[in-house]
């Protein structure tokens, strides 16, 4: 949400917000365009006819004060997804779907087209190295790419996100169970990509090793073309991924099957919107990742600490095989927190079995805390090891024990894969990377 106040100011448009706290970094980067609310917390009185939108977003809830006025007053009120696509209606919108990998391959296709030119709105879930913010819009630009969350809308339109956008060329990773607290079983999850990929109005690009999305594509292939992907073949050399296509190679800092995957995926979009593979590819040689996917948080001559945003039992599969492939030879301690609903759902914790298996050390930590705050059922340590199906898994329930046995760990040649969406309960992560490599 700041980030779209942010790119509509630079738009000229005139900007106010309410909210009742606001963090970093979304804190700095509104205080630096004067768009910080003269005070928190709601106040009704804020809200009058002269107001010619609202943005509603997730945070805020049915009751909320301003709201209920805004609905009094007849204002026209917008989700953020809405109003993406009231932005971009008329302009060509590629819509980056699924379940794992949206965000990288999302930043994957902005980096390529601004390496080579292009001009474009977008919209991705994560920080992306020389893009100073999450959301751009610009009324000359003819292409607008967007991250296609499956998640709800707003708390007064509880359809999934990326069913507002209606785009032009849409893509499907992959399709594996998420969010149990709103769609309660695999089948209601994946009937949302399937209305997702019927609103798609050109092209359908998907995985082809996956069977769902593939079944998508099937019953979509006389309405508009459907061009599957597979994976882009490479090799690790030097704790490099070495890619060749065709006629041309790249070395990449990225790496793993999954990323290999993404790469395709990307360069079919690329391709679609006019840019060679051989420039694609090219530009991929400088692409760095988005925030906290395979991101290098610290190291010296015999260690490495990576913080990845993996925290779905499939992420979390694809992570730790792509560390394992690309550090042979050296021992990989794993550690997981299990951070959001799904993952705190005691029904749901089986679909981690054999996850962490490639990891020679495994770590998951959760937090009884959360668990009670998403107002869950408790669980005992014991179904978290019986779930992964691993015995030597070490199940920890205090962020002050995962930071000592990661400190007590004495072997070198070491890789230290920190996989969480959250912040295992306040512990700083970069710190604690720092004191690894001491």
């Amino acid at each position: 949400m700041h980030n779209l106040a942010i790119a509509l100011y630079k738009k000229t448009y005139t900007i106010t917000g309410s909210d009742d706290e606001i963090f970093e970094p979304s804190l700095s980067r509104l205080d630096k365009y004067g768009l910080l609310p003269e005070k928190w917390g709601w106040d009704p009185d804020r809200i009058s006819h002269e107001i010619d939108a609202i943005i509603l977003g997730m945070h805020a809830r049915k009751d909320n004060p301003e709201l209920i006025r805004a609905r009094e007053l007849n204002l026209k009120i917008y989700s953020f997804p809405e109003y993406l696509y009231e932005q971009t209606k008329n302009k060509t919108r590629v819509v980056l779907a699924g379940s794992h990998g949206k965000t990288t391959l999302t930043s994957m296709i902005m980096h390529a087209l601004r390496e080579n030119g292009f001009q474009f709105d977008y919209m991705v879930g994560s920080v992306l190295e020389g893009f100073d913010t999450m959301v751009e819009l610009n009324d000359a630009n003819k292409i607008a790419i967007f991250e296609g969350d499956e998640y709800l809308t707003s708390p007064i339109d509880l359809r999934p996100k990326f069913h507002l956008y209606k785009p032009n060329i849409s893509l499907i990773t992959g399709i594996a169970w998420d969010h149990v607290n709103v769609f309660p079983s695999f089948e209601n999850y994946l009937s949302q990509f399937e209305i997702f990929a019927s609103m798609t109005s050109d092209s359908l690009v998907y995985f082809g090793g996956d069977v769902y999305a593939t079944e998508i594509a099937e019953k979509n292939k006389n309405r508009i073309a459907t061009i599957p992907y597979s994976e882009l073949i490479s090799c690790v050399t030097d704790n490099l991924s070495l890619v060749v296509h065709e006629t041309t190679a790249v070395s990449l800092s990225i790496f793993g099957r999954h990323n290999m995957q993404n790469l395709a995926g990307a360069m079919q979009v690329c391709k679609m919107l006019g840019l060679k593979d051989a420039d694609f590819l090219t530009s991929m040689s400088t692409f760095r990742g988005a925030a906290r996917r395979q991101e290098l948080l610290a190291k010296n001559g015999n260690r490495m600490v990576y913080l990845d945003f993996a925290h779905a039992p499939s992420k979390v599969i694809a992570t730790v095989q792509a560390f394992r492939e690309q550090y042979q030879g050296k021992k990989l301690i794993a550690c997981l927190e299990l951070h959001t609903f799904s993952s705190l759902s005691a029904e749901f914790l089986p679909q981690y079995k054999g996850s962490m298996d490639q990891a020679d050390t495994a770590i998951v930590f959760y937090d009884p805390e959360v668990v009670k705050h998403k107002k869950l059922p408790a669980f005992p340590p014991e179904l978290v090891k019986q779930s992964f199906g691993r015995e030597d898994l070490i199940v920890l329930q205090k962020s002050g024990d995962v930071e000592q046995i990661l400190l007590n760990s004495t072997a070198e040649n070491s890789i230290f894969l920190i996989m969480t969406s959250g912040n295992f309960s306040g512990l700083d992560l970069r710190k604690l990377a720092g004191r690894l490599i001491q």
